[in-house]
């Protein structure tokens, strides 16, 4: 059924990285949801409110915060593909994590006002109804909110949109608060304590706090500026390294501007010998490449690299293996050795992860002291960095 709507109504679905076509896709995923989940609030609304089941009715109106989700994920990812204009030059496309904030907003508000509700119930409980029509109405919800979350997972992961995947998210967890809320009826029917209607309500409320402040916290990571993934980091230095003549990458940052929308840069190693004109020309290459291809704006800083004498690479090797011994995530790169007539000085840059506890006088002191110890004619100047990937 997915690849059939896919078909129907995106045009170049492959090209996921293209605006259009992302637009497209945020397109199907609002409409399907708002006409499903209009549906569903409408069917269990009505048996809740025929059957006085606050549990059926609190999980219909939770179906109805999903259609309003589901509009406001729709006006994100349209106003997102708007292009860059003056005021803002890098583009509108963040409007999606916006939008993926308010919907978790949304969610976290109707959960309060369920819990309320739902807390009545347990003091004053009331007679639940419990019927072959209720049971298969609720079954019936399970079975398209299950095909939801399965079909907004699909296209999240194939446009990479935070927002969908969420979205799928909250769908998978209503089909457990939709279970509860079955099991809870039927308890109901056969013990005789509808108090338990009324638990089942607060249950529901709770898993739908629970969901959506998880949600709020992953839409603000990326709005906040959330380091990127490993497998795409990788991805951007292998890819790089792959070109003629590129011997090492390192300080590379992306920023992130919303889907489909980054910006990078990153300094890119030559060998000290290669012409200016010729690297010049592999830098602009790879930058075309990776607009093109990637979607980034990607802007390389050129650094010449001198061949290493015997020494520099002993020095090399050492320093890296004692930045290492005092933790597995520092690194280094660009060693130089400055020759003195009593002592000569090792310069390098030392990297470190963001958040990393020890501060920069401890990594520098430490770092200075082993080399001392093995060479005591060696004097460091290090420069450290904070990695932002």
């Amino acid at each position: 059924m997915t690849e059939l709507l896919i078909k129907l109504f995106v045009k170049n679905s492959k090209d996921t990285k293209d605006v259009k076509v992302r637009l497209a896709y945020g397109n199907l995923a609002g409409i399907v949801g708002i006409l499903c989940n209009v549906l569903l609030f409408v069917g269990k609304y009505l048996i809740g409110t025929i059957f006085g089941s606050i549990a059926i009715a609190a999980d219909a109106i939770n179906n109805l915060s999903d259609a309003s989700s589901n509009i406001v994920s729709l006006i994100g990812f349209k106003l997102g593909s708007k292009k860059a204009d003056e005021e803002h030059p890098f583009g509108h496309a963040r409007y999606e994590y916006l939008a993926g904030l308010v919907v978790c907003v949304i969610i976290v508000a109707i959960g309060l006002s369920l819990a309320k509700e739902s807390i009545l119930k347990v003091i004053h409980p009331s007679e639940v109804d419990c019927n072959a029509l209720m049971i298969v109405v609720m079954l019936i919800s399970i079975a398209v909110k299950l095909w939801m979350s399965i079909f907004n997972k699909k296209i999240g992961m194939k446009i990479e949109s935070d927002t969908l995947i969420a979205t799928a998210a909250d769908s998978r967890n209503d089909v457990i608060s939709t279970s509860a809320v079955v099991i809870a009826t039927i308890l109901c029917k056969v013990t005789g304590w509808n108090i338990i209607d009324g638990i089942a309500g607060i249950g529901v409320a709770v898993f739908i706090l629970y969901s959506g402040i998880g949600l709020i916290k992953e839409t603000l990571s990326p709005l906040l500026g959330k380091v990127p993934a490993a497998e795409f980091v990788n991805h951007i230095t292998e890819k790089i390294q792959s070109y003629p003549g590129v011997i090492g990458v390192h300080d590379l940052m992306i920023h992130d501007y919303g889907p489909g929308n980054l910006f990078a840069t990153v300094h890119v190693e030559f060998p000290a010998e290669t012409p200016v004109i010729e690297a010049h020309e592999i830098m602009d290459e790879i930058e075309r490449d990776f607009q093109k291809q990637e979607h980034m704006i990607l802007t390389i800083h050129y650094d010449p690299i001198v061949e290493e004498s015997e020494e520099v690479a002993k020095i090399r090797a050492f320093v890296s293996q004692a930045a290492k011994e005092f933790d597995e995530r520092l690194s280094i790169h660009e060693v130089r050795l400055v020759p003195g007539n009593l002592s000569s000085n090792v310069i390098f840059d030392c990297v470190k992860p963001a958040g990393f506890k020890a501060s920069d006088s401890e990594i520098t002191s430490y770092l200075q002291k082993r080399v001392t110890e093995w060479n005591p004619c060696y004097r460091c100047v290090i420069k450290i960095e904070q990695s932002y990937v």
